[in-house]
C-alpha cells in the first residue's frame, strides 16, 4: 500500500496498455502508409494524362493547305461551304451531347428498381 492510501495498479494491467498503445500506433502507420501509397498512385496516373495531353498540346495540328488564299479573296460559294461545314460539325456535337444525357437518365431513372 502507497503512503497516500492508493493502492498501485498491477504490472499486467500496465502491459495490456502498453501492448494496446503499441497496436494503435502500429495500426495508425499501416494505415498512413497504405493511404500514402493510394494517394501517390492516384498523383501518378493524373502526372501521366497531364503529360500526354501537355505533350498532345506541343504537337502542330494538321493544317489543310488546300487554297491559302484569305477568304475574302475567295469565292462566297467557299465560305458558304466552310461555314455549312463547320454547322454540321456543331449540330453533331449538340446530338452527341444529347444522346449521352439521354443515356445517363435512362440510368438513372432505373438504378433504384
Amino acid at each position: 500500500m502507497k503512503a497516500d492510501g492508493g493502492e498501485t495498479m498491477p504490472w499486467w494491467i500496465w502491459l495490456l496498455l502498453a501492448l494496446f498503445m503499441l497496436a494503435m500506433v502500429v495500426s495508425g502507420v499501416v494505415y498512413a502508409c497504405l493511404h500514402g501509397y493510394r494517394a501517390f498512385k492516384d498523383v501518378a496516373k493524373l502526372g501521366e494524362r497531364t503529360a500526354k495531353r501537355i505533350e498532345a498540346m506541343g504537337k502542330p495540328l494538321p493544317q489543310n493547305n488546300e487554297n491559302e488564299a484569305p477568304f475574302f479573296t475567295r469565292p462566297l460559294k467557299d465560305a458558304a461551304d466552310r461555314y455549312a461545314d463547320a454547322h454540321a460539325g456543331v449540330i453533331e456535337r449538340h446530338e452527341a451531347k444529347r444522346s449521352r444525357h439521354a443515356q445517363q437518365w435512362a440510368q438513372w431513372r432505373h438504378c433504384n428498381d
